[in-house]
């Protein structure tokens, strides 16, 4: 064991009470806990609307378990005057609040972040919605899907001459979480200097709709729109994924360097010497004809062979792998991608690893997700220093669940 092998990282003692449920806020939250902040997990007395999502592996959903590693549970029914008050006095011992409730629903519960900023002022509240704190669709509801078809993501998606597709991943919820955590992490750096915290609104829609970037910018200069393309790139030729005798591998000459190596790696002197490829924006003019071509090249060997090919000439390129395939990919094992938790129900738990490294400083092992009210005690005790007494007080009226 290392001297830093009980690290939790940089994050530590950081205090955070997370309020979140589904997927944006409680992967915003588990992006600070893998950093090293506490998460404080608090859920209704029915749990996370995830904790029922199926399937489930002694008796914990895939989908919570995926999105809330190692943090503390605890239950709190906020309709209850002891909920809502013991929540106050947990944001008054916290760095950072997380919601993800609709605008309007914590100030509603008496909770809100004027009354909450007030009692704390160094408290920092970050606010995820669907479409944020204004504007015409504030108080409409919003899933994945929707963010993704309000945005124009749906509509560069899918196969050519298609129809609009959802990407697999929730992109939606996704921003929504990575910027949702950019935004703490920035509050954060500006109280060191003002020693006060601050009010952020973060919607799936704004975060969605910044991921356009380039694609945004052809209706001004072309005067249209970007159309799916399958797996093809629109600018660059060949990008795309190409089958194989055996599955499918994907092929990326993003730049001129690329092309000679490609065709070496196919074995197509032809290619090479065909003048009708010999540019980027050539290759783009004659996409029809080059395509197939190496396509059929492709489709003649195994996918093995054209790694094997393909990394020998330097070319950018990867077999198309199913989820399994890739968490048991040698780079995922050495990244430390996949960890082994072990869960008092569940058993034995594969959970993503931390996407953030520090080298010379390895962090403490993952701690699997809380069960449903699993630290209440503990953490009531701890934060609030509150006693037996007071606990059984407290759950016999409802405000524990």
């Amino acid at each position: 064991m290392t001297e830093h092998a009980t690290w939790p990282g940089p994050l530590a003692g950081l205090r955070v009470l997370d309020l979140t449920r589904v997927l944006a806020g409680p992967m915003t939250t588990q992006f600070l806990g893998d950093l090293g902040a506490e998460i404080i997990k608090v859920e209704p007395p029915g749990g996370d609307d995830t904790r029922s999502f199926p399937p489930h592996v002694g008796g914990e959903s895939h989908y919570f378990v995926g999105l809330n590693r190692g943090k503390r549970g605890v239950v709190l029914d906020l309709r209850t005057t002891d909920g809502a008050e013991t929540l106050r006095r947990l944001a008054d011992a916290c760095d950072v609040l997380v919601e993800n409730f609709r605008p309007g629903v914590m100030n509603r519960l008496g909770l809100g972040p004027a009354a909450l900023m007030a009692r704390n002022p160094r408290l920092i509240w970050c606010a995820i919605s669907g479409f944020g704190a204004d504007g015409p669709l504030r108080d409409e509801p919003s899933f994945d899907i929707v963010t993704q078809a309000l945005t124009g993501v749906m509509s560069v998606n899918g196969p050519e001459g298609g129809p609009p597709t959802k990407l697999g991943l929730p992109v939606g919820d996704m921003s929504g979480a990575i910027f949702g955590a950019v935004s703490i992490l920035a509050a954060l750096h500006e109280r060191h200097a003002t020693g006060r915290g601050r009010l952020i609104d973060v919607s799936l829609y704004d975060g969605t709709m910044s991921l356009l970037a380039h694609f945004a910018q052809l209706p001004a200069l072309t005067g249209e729109d970007p159309a799916p393309m399958g797996s093809r790139h629109p600018s660059i030729v060949p990008y795309d994924a190409f089958p194989a005798r055996d599955g499918t591998v994907v092929i990326a000459c993003l730049a001129d360097r690329f092309w000679p190596r490609l065709c070496a790696a196919l074995e197509a002197p032809d290619l090479a010497a065909d003048p009708r490829y010999a540019t980027t924006a050539l290759r783009r003019e004659n996409r029809a004809t080059l395509e197939p071509r190496v396509a059929e090249l492709t489709a003649s060997r195994t996918v093995a062979d054209l790694t094997a090919r393909l990394r020998a000439q330097d070319v950018p390129h990867a077999p198309v792998l199913s989820v399994s395939a890739a968490l048991a990919h040698p780079h995922a094992a050495a990244r430390g991608m996949v960890e082994e938790v072990e869960h008092p129900t569940a058993g034995t738990l594969r959970l993503l690893g931390r996407p953030v490294k520090f080298p010379g400083a390895p962090q403490a092992p993952l701690r699997p997700p809380p069960r449903l009210g699993e630290h209440t005690d503990e953490v009531l005790r701890e934060v609030l220093c509150l006693d037996d007494a007071e606990l059984a007080r407290l759950r016999a009226a409802g405000a524990l669940g």
